[in-house]
């Protein structure tokens, strides 16, 4: 999914960025974690809350730094094929730089709500009710609203241990035009075979729709600056959700087979990224949704591979694991165009397709594809997603 341009900026979003205390401006507290980020720089107050970096910590060499400001993952280090600390995700160094929406809105690591992904048109019915939603994305709703949607907003967060944080949020009825007084709960934890592990619950007071995801960019090259063209990636999916030239899917279950969209043998990514293939010219990359060959039946088996992306450079291999019948593959494709050069960013100025997003979620615009999973959640239910993406080296 593409970063959140500034012209969709309102003025919530405004209010928001002033409310931000500096952070960045502060000095370096001396106190470094793995990934170079020093704590001093996300310790603020935004919307009236504490915001500061959580550090997740393993015996076996992996660090993820998280901020309750939007759920969003930081850092990402884990061991590369010589042992060496290596940070795989994409994002800023400071507080300030997230909660700037206006100079520099993005999605970076955040846990994204109330539905992640875009909603045709900003409207669907439920219930012979229907809804209408905070356009930000053209005439279309992405991301639940993008900058007054969950990414953007403060989390309460407990550390459970040093290797658990769990994050909580309440979404009142009518945000952003969403039915129902949502409570959410994202709970991040790592495990000693270095597995970042993720599951997101929510119940409501009034059925509403929900489609939570995690918005990691990943880099395993561990060098930001640069192409991911060499990365491998796999899809374990036979099937595709082809998209119109605004990202909303056509309501089409399309076979990869045949087409650049076939991933269900391991492949750089750059050997297709420029074809000239309808669907990678519209989006200019990677911006689709892949139907999991993981999912049967109504129901997701999260102990098999999904997907992966390997890093031939560093022999970081990265595999996810989800519940969901679909992952939406993103390549970056408004990275380093528009604004973005001009934004200071963790690790350097960000070249077009520098990174992966893999998210697991329900289909794109499922309220109005009704033969589609139905992300609905009704009053006495819990919702329930997991994903996890498990590191290591060959």
């Amino acid at each position: 999914m593409k970063t959140l341009k500034a012209s969709f900026v309102g003025l919530g979003a405004v209010a928001l960025m002033m409310s931000a205390c500096a952070g960045g401006g502060q000095k370096a507290n001396g106190n470094l974690t793995v990934s170079g980020l020093d704590p001093a720089k996300f310790e603020t107050v935004i919307q009236e809350k504490p915001v500061k970096l959580y550090t997740l910590k393993n015996d076996g060499g992996m660090e993820v730094c998280i901020t309750n400001y939007g759920g969003r993952v930081v850092s990402l280090v884990v061991p590369d094929r010589d042992g060496k600390p290596t940070d795989v995700v994409l994002g800023f160094d400071n507080i300030d730089q997230y909660a700037d929406t206006l100079n520099s809105p993005s999605d970076y690591g955040s846990s994204v709500g109330r539905y992640a992904n875009r909603i045709k048109d900003a409207k669907f019915t439920l219930n012979g009710t229907e809804y209408q939603l905070k356009a930000n994305d053209k005439v279309n709703c992405l991301h639940g609203g993008g900058t007054t949607g969950w990414m953007n907003k403060v989390y309460d967060a407990e550390q459970v241990d040093d290797q658990t944080l769990r994050l909580t949020i309440v979404a009142e009825d009518g945000e952003n035009g969403f039915p129902g007084t949502v409570t959410a709960v994202t709970t991040y934890k790592i495990t000693e075979d270095n597995t970042l592990d993720i599951t997101w619950e929510a119940t409501t007071d009034k059925e509403t729709i929900i489609n939570q995801t995690n918005h990691n960019y990943y880099n395993l090259n561990g060098d930001f600056t640069q192409p991911g063209y060499d990365m491998v990636l796999y899809v374990n999916a036979d099937n595709f959700t082809p998209s119109d030239k605004l990202y909303i899917p056509t309501g089409e279950i399309k076979p990869v087979e045949g087409t650049p969209m076939d991933f269900r043998t391991p492949h750089a990514v750059g050997d297709s990224i420029k074809s000239d293939y309808d669907q990678i010219q519209n989006a200019g990359g990677y911006d689709h949704n892949w139907c999991l060959n993981t999912y049967k039946d109504g129901k997701g088996d999260d102990t098999q591979v999904c997907a992966s992306l390997y890093s031939p450079k560093t022999g970081i291999l990265m595999e996810m694991f989800t519940n969901e019948p679909g992952v939406q593959v993103y390549s970056g494709n408004f990275q380093g165009v528009g604004n973005e050069p001009n934004i200071k960013h963790k690790g350097g100025v960000y070249p077009q397709h520098v990174s992966i997003c893999l998210e697991s979620q329900k289909y794109p615009d499922s309220p109005n594809k009704k033969d589609w999973v139905q992300p609905t959640l009704k009053p006495g239910e819990k919702y329930y997603s997991h994903a996890a993406y498990r590191f290591s080296t060959k």
